[in-house]
């Protein structure tokens, strides 16, 4: 069995990989631009939210307190007429200044590594072979990057488009943290 402090420098490596390699798909690649959708007329909606001074977090309307509520004609007139929506409220400062949410992302990418890092490490004997190490460790991770972003898409409706770039990127991500685990395996 190989210690999971042992593997301190390929998980630390596949978190700077997996870092790197998100910049350059979303500045370079710029194919998540068509993950989102602009209003008609953004500036109506943003000078009609403004004055309710919702606080940052996630929203639903129309809003149910559960099964009952959703039997009621006031909500089920209020879905007919629309708009249905799930929103996420951002502080203004998410948009301007994104040093907390590259913090939490680079924190995250580590923790993908030790859970990888963990499997791997109570299932390969040192010295394995790179494929075997490979292979298991980019499943791990693909799991972790990858497999609970279609939730998006089957309980709030995200567009599969944009659930399956995030896929996409998660492959990636996840070939990446294979090579730094199968390169320097003990």
């Amino acid at each position: 069995m190989v210690s999971i402090l042992s593997l301190w420098l390929p998980i630390l490596l596949a978190a700077v990989l997996v870092f790197v390699a998100s910049a350059v798909l979303h500045m370079v690649f710029k194919y998540h631009q068509a993950d989102f959708k602009k209003l008609p007329d953004e500036d109506a909606a943003m000078r009609a939210l403004r004055p309710l001074g919702i606080a940052p977090g996630d929203y639903m309307m129309p809003y149910s307190h559960g099964a009952e509520s959703m039997r009621s004609e006031e909500y089920k007139k209020k879905v007919q007429d629309g708009p249905v929506a799930v929103f996420t409220v951002l502080p203004s400062s998410a948009m301007t200044s994104m040093g907390a949410q590259l913090g939490q992302w680079f924190v995250y990418c580590a923790v993908v590594g030790v859970f990888a890092a963990y499997v791997a490490s109570r299932t390969l004997a040192p010295g394995a072979e790179y494929l075997s190490v490979f292979r298991l460790s980019g499943t791990v991770a693909f799991a972790c990057y990858a497999m609970g972003t279609p939730q998006r898409s089957i309980w709030y409706k995200q567009n599969w488009g944009t659930t399956g770039r995030s896929m996409f990127d998660a492959l990636i991500y996840s070939l990446l943290t294979a090579g730094a685990f199968g390169w320097l395996w003990p």
